[in-house]
This record gives C-alpha cells, sequence and structure tokens, in this order.
C-alpha cells in the first residue's frame, strides 16, 4: 500500500468516478484503474463495485476510504514538521472545543507564542470525545476543553480556567432582565453554536439540564453567528459570560438571569503523561492557568500569521 495508490482512492470515492479521478490527478485512467487493482488484491477485497447509480462501496472500502484520508493527511503534516524541524523550529499541536477555540484560544496562543520564537502552533477544533485517541495517537500535542469523565492513566489532565455560561436574548426580548423558569426557558428557541452538536461541555449540559426539545434547538457554524442572531430577537443563545459583558452594559444583548440560566464549567488541558524534560505541550499546559494567560484568553487577541498554522477539520453530523 503506497501513498499514490490511496491518493487514487480517495480521488475516486470523494468524485464518484475513475475518469474524474484521472483528470484531478493528471494521470491515465489506466493507471488509476492499476492502483485501485493493486490494493483490491492486498487488501483482498472489491472495496467498491459499479452501479447505476455510481459507486456502491463495501465495509471494508468505506473504512479504507475513512482510513487512506488519515494517513494522506499524516504524510502531509509529517512533511511540513520535518521541514519546520531542518530550520530549526518546532511544531505543537493543539486540538480544542469549539467553544474554547472560538472565544480563549487566540489570545492564549498570542501569548504563548510570544515566549518561544522557534515554535509554531497548530490549532484543530475537535470533538472532545476524540480527545483521548489524539493523544495516545499523538495526532495532537495538547487538548484543551471540557474536563473528561474518565482519564487515561497515560495522560495528565490539569485545570485551566473557571468560566461561567449565561443566557443572552435581544434587548427587546421577552425574557430580559427575568428570572425564567425551566418551563419558560423550554419554550424559546434556541440558537446554539457548534458545541451543542456534541455530548460533552457546558452548553450540551444546560441543555440537558434544561430538558430542552431537539425541535426547539437551531445550530449555526459558529457561537458568534448565533450571538448574531440573538441580538435580532430570534431566540436565546447561551454565552460565555466573559463575552458578552460589553454587549449587555452597552444595551446590545439583554440576559436571561436566575439560578436556571447560568452554568459554572472549568476548561482543562489534557497531555501525555511523559518523563523527562518538558515539551511544548506541557510548558502551555500549566502556563495556559496562570493569571497573565487567563487574562489574555478573556481578552482575546489574535496571533501573528507568523506562529499561528490553522488545521481545518471538517465533521459531518445530521
Amino acid at each position: 500500500m503506497t501513498p499514490t495508490q490511496l491518493r487514487a482512492y480517495v480521488a475516486v470515492v470523494r468524485l464518484g468516478s475513475v475518469k474524474q479521478a484521472a483528470a484531478e490527478l493528471q494521470v491515465s485512467e489506466s493507471a488509476v484503474s492499476l492502483h485501485i487493482a493493486q490494493l483490491r488484491k492486498e487488501f483482498g477485497d472489491k472495496l467498491f463495485a459499479r452501479t447505476a447509480a455510481g459507486l456502491a462501496f463495501t465495509p471494508g472500502g468505506l473504512r479504507l476510504a475513512s482510513r487512506a484520508a488519515e494517513l494522506l493527511g499524516l504524510q502531509d503534516r509529517t512533511m511540513l514538521e520535518v521541514s519546520a524541524a531542518t530550520r530549526g523550529r518546532r511544531m505543537l499541536r493543539v486540538a480544542a472545543s469549539s467553544l474554547f477555540a472560538e472565544f480563549a484560544a487566540p489570545g492564549l496562543i498570542e501569548l504563548f507564542a510570544k515566549r518561544a520564537a522557534d515554535l509554531d502552533v497548530e490549532l484543530s477544533v475537535r470533538n472532545p470525545g476524540s480527545f483521548e485517541s489524539l493523544l495516545l495517537t499523538r495526532a495532537a500535542d495538547i487538548a484543551i476543553g471540557p474536563q473528561p469523565s474518565v482519564v487515561d492513566s497515560a495522560i495528565g489532565c490539569r485545570p485551566v480556567m473557571n468560566y461561567r455560561l449565561v443566557i443572552a436574548v435581544g434587548p427587546e426580548h421577552p425574557l430580559a432582565g427575568l428570572a425564567a423558569s425551566p418551563g419558560q426557558l423550554r419554550e424559546q428557541t434556541w440558537l446554539l453554536g457548534p458545541s451543542a452538536a456534541t455530548e460533552w461541555g457546558a452548553v450540551p449540559a444546560l441543555l440537558r439540564r434544561l430538558a430542552v426539545p431537539e425541535e426547539r434547538q437551531q445550530i449555526f457554524q459558529s457561537h458568534a453567528a448565533a450571538l448574531g442572531e440573538a441580538k435580532r430577537g430570534r431566540g436565546v443563545a447561551p454565552a460565555l459570560a466573559f463575552t458578552v459583558a460589553p454587549d449587555i452594559r452597552q444595551g446590545q444583548l439583554g440576559q436571561v438571569v436566575g439560578p436556571h440560566a447560568t452554568m459554572e464549567a472549568v476548561w482543562h488541558a489534557q497531555v501525555l503523561a511523559t518523563p523527562g524534560s518538558m515539551s511544548a505541550a506541557e510548558e502551555l499546559s500549566r502556563f495556559s492557568s496562570t493569571p497573565r494567560a487567563i487574562q489574555a484568553m478573556m481578552r482575546g487577541a489574535g496571533v501573528s500569521v507568523g506562529h499561528f498554522r490553522p488545521s481545518v477539520h471538517v465533521t459531518l453530523w445530521s
């Protein structure tokens, strides 16, 4: 199994056609077909068959498609890291929950990167449920997000930052400034960011605590987009208290008050527990709970492009 064979297979899977895959890879159709045949022989699996509706994949073919994309991504990443290492630079791969990545990570990375001129930081938004696997397979160096219910003995976990979740509404919303009951909150249209699509974290916990029906939940591409809709009076939006405080003071947002409309939570950092000299991941884990780091996270400054290398991971959900 070679990278060239995997690239051909991934192209066929994505485009649904050997002809289109060949055109994209700028090779002949016979070359793509040869690569597919070699994979079929090696795995002893037909992988896929042509039907009137397109390509029909076997269970093994679907599993290979997923693994092939991961392996090719790892190869590309390794080439970048080795190239950076030859120039005397280090790479720190940070996996973060969507809420932390959107509001707290920029300020933290900006401040931490200033401490090491030879450090590049790659930030990827990941489902907190995958943190343990990412660390154990060394696909990430540090993971920051909700506290895990169970921590593997090979992973160290430490609290990073306490935060408070509040419910923001438009200034003219009927619940603005009122202490709403759970029943009143359940009846609202909930405007949510990507963190609501997972099982872990403060936002899903708040929704479960209030028993908000799924038909009342609308998920947007970012938490900021959900807050924008709340400003227009189209529903209620869970938000980090420190991010919406300025808008509330200026009257651009209102807040639902009372014990049912708030939740306290803590972000945690997880790293592999490795003996010896302290790694960049361990340095960040310790640094992230310092007063300077917490101030930077609440301020939310950006990081210079010279230090930051974003990594985009797409998750399909329904």
